[in-house]
């Protein structure tokens, strides 16, 4: 059993598991959904609100892959590679004392005996990926909202 004080411990597996069952439906529904778009009927209809939407749904989709990715490096390797990688990474002289697991960021850190820590497992391209893809999904999402309000709210004249 993992209690709160134990500094060994790492990804809590349950949240884990919930993590992955979610994430990969909702990957192939995103990616359902935007392959749909591609149709004839969807290609005649198409409005700039609807384009900046999926460019949104696009950078979400491409970021739920991305922390897919993180998740399964996570999961593929065991408590025992874990503790490998991070003796293995070791700084010169410093003692390890503990090693926690971070959903976000996404990330496996080390802890040594001077207080500082060192991540490990996760490769260092995936939480700056995130990051600069849920800023292109929030601005998307607020183009796409200011289009479509634009596009429902009749233009007054004057006169």
């Amino acid at each position: 059993m993992i209690t709160a004080a134990d500094p060994w411990q790492g990804h809590d597996d349950t949240v884990l598991f919930t993590a992955l069952l979610t994430a990969t439906p909702t990957l192939i529904a995103l990616l359902a959904y935007l392959c749909s778009r591609f149709t004839a009927r969807a290609r005649r209809h198409r409005t700039a609100a609807g384009v900046t939407r999926d460019v949104s749904l696009t950078a979400v989709a491409a970021g739920l892959a991305v922390y897919l990715w993180g998740l399964l490096d996570l999961l593929f390797l065991g408590d025992q590679e874990q503790a490998q990688e991070c003796e293995r990474q070791r700084p010169e002289g410093a003692v390890l004392v503990g090693r926690r697991g971070d959903f976000v960021p996404l990330r496996l850190v080390c802890e040594v005996s001077d207080g500082r820590d060192y991540s490990v497992v996760v490769p260092g391209c995936i939480n700056p990926t995130l990051t600069v893809l849920l800023v292109l999904a929030l601005l998307g999402a607020a183009v796409s909202a200011v289009l479509h309000h634009q596009q429902r709210t009749p233009t007054q004249k004057k006169g």
